[in-house]
């Protein structure tokens, strides 16, 4: 799995028209879901950090968050900067580590070495962090340098402008636990992700950049699937188990009469595993509006 993926599913970067005086418009991908009783639900694309604003509403948009009762994230509090770290802090050390150049490939100590560098932290700064902790401060570094923020994030506008209950899937420890739990297998394997191949990642992003804010969901499904390919724990954990869990919960949600606009990073809505196709197996009718 690639260092771009990871990101579009915990740390997502966007940069569209940096040059306009307004933001850009883009237009995510949005389903509504509907069951025989009168339940209902909204399905919305997000991605959580990008170098501008966008103005991702639309009357569709607009329409479905006037409908809904409440919104449902990943993360509720997710301008809770402090509380993230704070989480983050308690699970991403051990005690007892190798160095962390001694966990990276020989053929990857050149990388890692410029990497550490290029984000300004000092030769042994990460010696003390999980492999997996590793991974996201190199990838997150990486991202601030190349001005993408998460102030800018789809999923922070939406709390922001939201003024119903707000809701949450896992909430940021238990998102952050799900890194923690893999196996070290699949955790040396996001390390060496956030190392390999700068430039073709940069690259592959504008590609996902884009297919996101047009909701093209084939280019999106396809990427997905080229980055899985080599490493099915990581996609068993950070897609598969996840989306059945949430479609799990949605179903329990509308069987309870509510009506959640449901706005999620865009790879847990395409493909075979996505909630789209989940909740269609479950019985609702899901249309794609936008």
């Amino acid at each position: 799995m690639s260092s771009k993926l990871f990101r579009s599913l915990a740390l997502a970067g966007l940069a569209l028209l940096a040059s306009c005086s307004k933001p850009a418009e883009v237009r995510p991908a949005l389903w509504l879901v509907e069951g025989p009783n009168g339940q209902k639900a909204w399905l919305f694309g997000t991605i959580h950090a990008l170098p501008q604003p966008v103005n991702w509403h639309s009357t569709r948009v607009d329409a479905a968050l006037a409908q809904s009762d409440r919104l449902l994230l990943e993360v509720a509090k997710i301008e809770d900067d402090a509380g993230t770290a704070q989480a983050f802090a308690a699970l991403a050390t051990s005690h007892g580590l190798l160095p962390l150049a001694q966990r990276v490939p020989a053929d990857l100590h050149d990388e890692l070495g410029t990497a550490l560098k290029d984000d300004h932290f000092a030769p042994d700064a990460l010696d003390g962090y999980e492999n997996w902790a590793a991974a996201l401060m190199l990838q997150n570094a990486a991202m601030s340098a190349g001005q993408s923020d998460s102030a800018n994030g789809i999923d922070r506008a939406l709390v922001r402008s939201y003024s119903k209950p707000i809701e949450e899937f896992e909430g940021a420890a238990a998102q952050l636990a799900i890194f923690d739990q893999l196996p070290e297998p699949a955790q040396r394997a996001l390390l060496a992700a956030a190392l390999v191949a700068p430039q073709d990642e940069a690259s592959s992003m504008r590609k996902m950049e884009q297919a996101w804010a047009h909701g093209d969901l084939v280019a999106v499904d396809q990427e997905t699937n080229a980055e899985f390919l080599d490493n099915s724990d990581l996609r068993d954990a950070l897609l598969v188990r996840r989306n059945h869990a949430w479609s799990a919960r949605l179903g329990t949600d509308l069987a309870r009469g509510k009506h959640p606009f449901v706005a999620v990073g865009l790879a847990h809505l395409v493909g075979r595993d996505g909630l789209p196709a989940l909740l269609t197996a479950r019985g609702y009718k899901v249309t794609r509006l936008q």
